[in-house]
């Protein structure tokens, strides 16, 4: 039942590598950037790599805060593109 349990989860969860290629373009922090609302919030932005336009993404009251968001999503998103590599072994028994 394991087995078939986590046989199908893997193949009904994986992405097509046009997201994976956005998941690695989303790693790279030089395609993010901060802009300043006119409402005094920053908001946290990463170029699109196909539609070459600036996908907004967070909004912040500090710099500080809005470089932690950034910080937070490359993070999890280089954690998605690790669990991509498979199961990984956390701990073996004798």
């Amino acid at each position: 039942m394991t087995f078939l349990y986590t046989s199908s989860f893997r193949a009904a969860t994986q992405p097509d590598q046009r997201m994976i290629n956005l998941w690695k373009h989303i790693t790279k922090k030089s395609n993010w950037r901060i802009v300043q609302l006119p409402n005094g919030f920053l908001q946290t932005e990463y170029l699109h790599p196909e539609e070459e336009d600036w996908i907004d993404v967070t909004r912040r009251e500090t710099v500080e805060g809005a470089e932690q968001a950034i910080d937070a999503s490359i993070e999890h998103y280089s954690k998605k593109l690790e669990f991509l590599k498979g199961p990984k072994v956390v701990r073996t028994f004798e």
